[in-house]
């Protein structure tokens, strides 16, 4: 990023027509965001589209090889396969890219960075950061401070992903068979593999032959080791996608190093950054999905003393968060801020 931009820089979004991209224009708005102008990137078939930014219109401009000459930061919000073709070229137009796609995830010099737990990765970047995968994200966000202070060495995790995480035109297909659903009418599911409505089904991402994992699952296994940096950590992964418009939701197992009691994993959730408790025993009120939506914060709750672990090293919990949002938009938002030095705001 050029110096004298770093304050003040042009931002890009690639992909902003999409759900993700709508929400980082929202993001950049509402957390104030210090850039000098915005510009909006997507497919040919979406160029001219205006959309709003603090009160202005800005004209949707078709993605091509010239498209980042004079931008400092870009957001991609699109497939992997245009982040591997157009991330290179934006970095030699000394671009940085925050791309919130699997495709430089694993690549050992790119930066996979959730900043509550990692921000010191940034400054280590040769022009791309990868933004992890909203289940990975909103699974082990909380479980940052209890790794600090206990070391986590197994980890089982089981989620329920809402059609957010599969976009728009999902969410649309969940809505449009949920009413047909309802008046009795025939629906034909053509963006996800099985009927949406009233049912769930595993995730609907490919199974590897050799373990039976879905690529969902094998993600989240594999960046939680990348962003803890620890490869010695026991991963296990579930991943379900539910008939939820909104936000995912994971229960999680985990076995630390030495024993460690329930009521003090709660206690470092009350203070625990991107985290909000809750956990009304007495309500039987914990997170939900309808909660989490819009909001900025992972939701914790249902933490509770692992009884099948005798050794007293196991606690299993809830959460929720908005797949939108830190699981996606805002954390690219975040890894932005970190590279003009703006504050944390949340």
């Amino acid at each position: 990023m050029n110096e004298q931009n770093q304050n003040a820089p042009v931002v890009a979004i690639v992909g902003a027509t999409g759900a993700v991209g709508v929400e980082m224009i929202h993001c950049l708005e509402s957390r104030n965001f210090p850039l000098s102008r915005l510009k909006l990137l997507a497919s040919p078939r979406s160029a001219g589209r205006k959309m709003k930014f603090k009160g202005e219109e800005i004209t949707v401009e078709p993605l091509s090889a010239d498209s980042f000459k004079g931008v400092d930061i870009a957001l991609f919000s699109a497939s992997g396969s245009v982040s591997r073709e157009f991330a290179p070229i934006a970095v030699k137009d000394g671009c940085v890219v925050v791309d919130n796609s699997s495709a430089f995830r694993m690549d050992p010099n790119v930066p996979l960075v959730v900043p509550e737990i990692n921000a010191g990765e940034i400054e280590g970047h040769k022009g791309i950061i990868a933004n992890p995968n909203c289940a990975a994200i909103i699974s082990i966000t909380p479980l940052w401070p209890v790794h600090q202070k206990n070391p986590i060495k197994r980890l089982i995790v089981s989620t329920y992903q809402s059609a957010s995480g599969a976009g728009a035109a999902a969410m649309t297909e969940l809505e449009e068979s949920t009413k047909a659903y309802i008046e009795g009418r025939d629906y034909k599911n053509t963006v996800l593999p099985h009927p949406y409505a009233f049912n769930l089904f595993n995730h609907n991402t490919k199974i590897d032959p050799e373990t039976g994992y879905n690529d969902e699952e094998l993600k989240v296994i594999a960046e939680t080791k990348k962003i803890f940096n620890d490869q010695s950590i026991a991963v296990s992964a579930t991943c379900v996608r539910v008939p939820v418009l909104r936000a995912h939701s994971v229960s999680i197992t985990f076995e630390c190093e030495h024993p460690i009691k329930a009521s003090d994993v709660r206690k470092m959730m009350e203070t625990a950054p991107g985290v909000k408790l809750v956990d009304d025993w007495a309500n039987n009120y914990f997170p939900m999905p309808k909660d989490a939506s819009g909001q900025d914060e992972i939701l914790v709750g249902r933490i509770r003393q692992d009884l099948s672990d005798p050794s007293g090293k196991s606690v299993t919990l809830f959460t929720a968060g908005d797949q939108l949002l830190k699981g996606a938009a805002l954390n690219a938002v975040q890894i932005a801020e970190r590279l003009v030095k703006v504050p944390a705001l949340a």
